[in-house]
């Protein structure tokens, strides 16, 4: 009895310390060591956000660009910063651990913060101050100033790839999913994880924005260097809390040989008895901290992969975990690529809905607003969202749905979805709105301001927080949730590749849409002059692109299959919300079987 004590003090899903020891539940892990990593992230998303939100207007103000080319320049850099976490999880799962790959990512965070505040303190290094509203008329920057500023931004962007994927993943490692007690926190961690980060995103919103715009850049960006350099090291305080997960090998490098494997023996049959397969004894995967999985009929043809055939190599016979590891994988691409568009949506909200603030009257009693803090509605509201759903929406639903989730991950990210065509709607409309006002002044032609609250706005941005709470939180989640054990670093890099595909397309609708609407002597759609633009158009065309892509979302998720736990505590929490009366009858119909 003592001896299944002393096992089951210790967690059951791999997790060790630093040194590879196992490690007793009730000493590391949990909240505790969730509240180290929580802090750091805050203070990481004031400092990525007190860059990200108002670059669009250091580009244009500061150093001069036009509108299509200082929005394409930030979608660009944005599409770096979320493409950059494949190569992080690659080298968390496949070498170093996601510790310390994400302790030298911070090392290279921090120094490109530190460039990049040099690159707006010092004077010759950005163009003149000019008050033309017209970027045209005013010195642009030189190649020197570009390239120090732009290989900050850069830099920055490649600690970003080693930080993001591992430290949301660290985060969820600290949940035993064996236990139901801890299985059942892990279903809010996201949730609380969002919920708590946004509150950085809130302070680079209002307080930074603020300061750059009225007090001066170099003070607007060396508050979110130091506060990163606080998160970094509020982050190894809490060392001796963690639990860790060992590197596991090139997650690529399986998927290749499970591939390879089937497609060398592409001929050959594929039994029906699984049991027939190629299969490591599943004490050898605890030895390893691995979980064992049963094979699926999905992806059959990847099935041959691990049919016999007296050959060792690895490239030629892999073992049915693996093949299964490698299916989960691909089993998310079709997902994956439904959350394309969507970001293109998010990204708007970076760019060209604070080109609209820009034209607007932005006073505020006494306080002169600047249209970057607009995005602090999306935060507000998604910082209340998150809320209402984890502790209101979720208690209701289960009981209906008998889900612990509420409803499906796949479900969440739909409504997060649907909402991004209502909010792209919504904008033309203001869009069209503003433009006509626009129109009734006399200020088409020369650009000036529109005499127009900027709060005409907030429709569009409240609903985009509304959307996040949805789908960013589900999107992370999920990609998280439904990738193998030892590839969860790489699963979380989904989520975040979403983000950067959908900045980068989004640069390349926006460029083909304004070099196609200014073929044959048209002005173009989107111009530097906002009031002569047809920015409603454009986005009449991406609610288009967005409903389009939602009917295809639709089909890929009825067809998506979800993995199988790799542990019970799934079926605990169910049957918890059954409660005595329906699991008594269960066990009634049993015996009675």
């Amino acid at each position: 009895m003592a001896a299944e004590e002393g096992f089951g003090a210790y967690t059951q899903d791999g997790t060790v310390d630093l040194k590879g020891n196992p490690i007793l539940r009730s000493k590391r892990g949990g909240w505790t060591a969730c509240s180290f990593i929580v802090v750091y992230e805050v203070f990481e998303r004031m400092a990525y956000c007190g860059i990200s939100a108002n670059l669009f207007v250091y580009l244009t103000k500061k150093l001069h660009l036009g509108t299509v080319t200082a929005s394409n320049n930030v979608t660009n850099w944005i599409g770096a910063i979320w493409m950059t976490p494949i190569l992080g999880a690659y080298v968390a799962d496949a070498h170093l651990g996601r510790y310390w790959t994400f302790l030298i990512a911070c090392a290279i965070y921090l120094s490109g913060m530190c460039l990049l505040t040099l690159a707006v303190s010092v004077p010759g290094l950005r163009p003149p101050r000019c008050t033309d509203p017209n970027p045209d008329n005013c010195q642009k920057a030189s190649s020197l100033e570009l390239a120090v500023f732009y290989s900050a931004l850069y830099i920055l962007a490649v600690g970003t790839g080693g930080t993001k994927p591992n430290i949301s993943t660290i985060g969820a490692d600290q949940f035993d999913d064996f236990d139901p007690k801890e299985k059942n926190q892990k279903l809010s961690f996201f949730n609380w994880w969002m919920f708590s980060i946004f509150f950085g995103i809130l302070f680079g919103n209002t307080i930074l924005v603020y300061i750059q715009e009225n007090v001066g850049w170099t003070l607007g960006y060396g508050i979110p260097t130091l506060g990163l350099a606080i998160s970094i090291t509020v982050f190894l305080v809490g060392t001796p809390f963690y639990r860790h997960k060992k590197p596991t090998g090139s997650p690529f490098t399986r998927m290749a040989r499970v591939i390879v494997a089937a497609l060398r023996k592409w001929s050959l049959p594929i039994p029906s008895d699984s049991r027939e397969f190629h299969e490591i004894h599943v004490d050898e995967y605890t030895k390893q901290g691995k979980f064992k999985i049963e094979s699926t009929p999905t992806f059959r043809f990847l099935n041959r992969a691990c049919v016999k055939t007296g050959s060792k190599s690895p490239w030629m016979l892999c073992s049915v975990t693996e093949v299964e590891e490698t299916k989960q994988m691909l089993r998310m691409i079709p997902i994956l690529i439904t959350t394309f568009i969507p970001s293109v949506m998010v990204a708007q909200s970076n760019t060209l809905f604070i080109k609209q603030g820009i034209t607007l009257k932005k006073t505020m009693g006494a306080i002169d607003l600047p249209p970057a803090s607009l995005g602090a509605f999306v935060t507000v509201t998604m910082l209340v969202s998150v809320v209402l759903y984890d502790r209101v929406f979720v208690k209701v639903i289960r009981r209906w749905t008998r889900n612990p989730r509420g409803i499906s991950l796949l479900q969440r990210l739909g409504i997060g979805f649907a909402l991004h065509i209502i909010i792209m709607i919504i904008a033309s409309l203001t869009e069209k709105y503003r433009i006509s006002v626009a129109k009734k002044h006399g200020l088409i032609e020369s650009g000036g301001q529109v005499p127009l609250t900027i709060f005409v706005l907030l429709p569009q941005f409240v609903l985009m927080g509304v959307a996040d709470a949805c789908a960013e939180v589900a999107k992370i989640e999920f990609f998280y949730d439904q990738a193998p054990e030892s590839m969860k670093s790489l699963g979380t890099s989904y989520s975040m590749t979403s983000m950067g595909v959908g900045n980068f397309l989004s640069t390349f609708i926006l460029s083909t849409v304004s070099h196609i609407t200014k073929e044959d002597g048209h002005q173009g759609w989107i111009r530097n002059n906002l009031n002569a633009s047809r920015l409603d158009y454009y986005y009449a065309f991406l609610a288009i692109l967005s409903s389009a892509n939602f009917i295809f979302y639709i089909v890929v998720a009825k067809f998506y299959q979800y993995k199988a736990e790799v542990s019970d505590s799934m079926e605990v929490l169910k049957e918890e919300l059954e409660g005595p009366k329906n699991k008594v009858s269960s066990q009634v119909e049993l015996v009675g079987s």
